[in-house]
């Protein structure tokens, strides 16, 4: 079967909210119109306790966008985002997301951030996700939403890892900046994940 995954399209990583992607609304359209050539439709979002230790705000010394080390791994400082039981935690109600199937949750740990749906940032606990595609026969994963760079990124290298056939929906995704999702890329084709560049170039 081949599912589609859109990664955290909530408030905060909207234009207007707490750590917004430049353009990310644009995507909210093209998401609607291509989810309904699937079956199956999983989201994730971002679940932080608002203490949440990857947000600038718990470090007096520290600014957004500093790198500082988390229990043994680099954190990047965020502004605090996507709080649990918040608003910017909600998805858009632009989104058509009635044909959600599952939604995994990441982030809730105070300790360690989680950018891929798959796993923490240390590959400490999985969140489930693995375990509920092969239980519905997935065998390719198509992968959108925000922030290409960050938690599309790591959700599609985790996705190919687990042996997933992967696709990266470059139409349907936009970063935090542009030379990150040109190094995400790389990384990406390396890994043998197909990047779609277009919607024609979509076929099921």
């Amino acid at each position: 079967m081949k599912a589609l995954l859109v990664v955290d399209l909530q408030y905060d990583f909207l234009p207007g909210g707490k750590l917004a992607v430049p353009n990310g609304n644009e995507i909210i359209e093209v998401i609607n119109r291509i989810q309904e050539k699937f079956e199956l439709i999983i989201a994730t979002q971002d679940w932080h306790p608002q203490n949440h230790k990857s947000f600038a705000s718990q470090y007096p010394a520290k600014k957004v966008f500093d790198v500082v080390d988390l229990n043994g791994l680099n954190q990047v400082l965020w502004p605090d985002h996507c709080i649990s039981g918040t608003k910017g935690a909600e998805f858009t109600k632009e989104w058509n997301s009635n044909c959600i199937s599952a939604i995994f949750r990441k982030g809730l740990d105070r300790e360690i951030d989680s950018y891929s749906g798959f796993f923490d940032n240390g590959k400490r606990r999985n969140t489930g996700l693995a375990g509920y595609l092969r239980d519905k026969n997935v065998s390719e994963l198509y992968i959108c939403g925000l922030a290409a760079d960050f938690c599309v990124f790591y959700s599609a290298v985790d996705a190919v890892e687990l042996d997933f056939r992967t696709y990266f929906l470059d139409f349907a995704t936009k970063p935090i900046t542009d030379t990150g999702l040109i190094e995400a890329k790389k990384i990406m084709k390396l890994k043998g994940i197909e990047i779609v560049e277009n919607e024609n170039q979509l076929i099921l």
